[in-house]
């Protein structure tokens, strides 16, 4: 079965062509993103944090840590919903949240509970993915000055993502 369709942003063909601009989908793992998620889940003391990129149909992971899974479908992903919101969404526990109790992925492996993602906009504006934290262990908090941090190491992220497509085209010749 299936998880119920997740709304789409209503720019989503311009987010799918920018996201598909980076050139970015399917590669190789990178340490300047293995970095970002490291340090995340260091900083926020939680078992998964990932670099998610939300394609048409599935999220894609370019970094991952405490996760072995590279990709899932986009219709489970807690990243698919914090693509729809400029500001970071947070989930204390995805057991009492409406939207992701019944998700495989809080039902069973890895038993998620805490969620919190960060959009990763693009300097167009598109929402091309998150940034995001998880946890089998809910949270009773998350205080404001860890929701700014979050974002703005989504922001690096961002600018990571922004100067390797321009290398890219760079030693392509584009």
């Amino acid at each position: 079965m299936t998880a119920p369709a997740v709304p789409r942003p209503s720019d989503e063909a311009d987010r799918l062509a920018a996201l598909q601009s980076l050139d970015v989908l399917d590669t190789a793992s990178e340490p300047e993103f293995e970095e970002i998620v490291e340090i995340a889940a260091a900083a926020f003391e939680v078992d998964i944090a990932l670099v998610s990129l939300v394609d048409a149909e599935r999220q894609w992971f370019k970094a991952r840590t405490g996760l072995e899974i590279c990709q899932t479908e986009r219709s489970i992903a807690f990243c698919a919903h914090a693509i729809l919101k400029r500001e970071p969404l947070v989930v204390l526990n995805a057991s009492l949240d409406k939207r992701f109790a019944a998700n495989p992925l809080v039902t069973g492996e890895p038993y998620l509970r805490f969620y919190a993602g960060a959009p990763l906009i693009l300097p167009g504006g598109q929402a091309i993915g998150t940034l995001c934290l998880m946890d089998p262990e809910p949270r009773f908090r998350f205080p404001p000055e860890r929701i700014q941090l979050l974002s703005f190491m989504a922001g690096v992220t961002v600018e990571r993502l922004v100067a390797r497509a321009k290398r890219r085209r760079a030693s392509h010749g584009a």
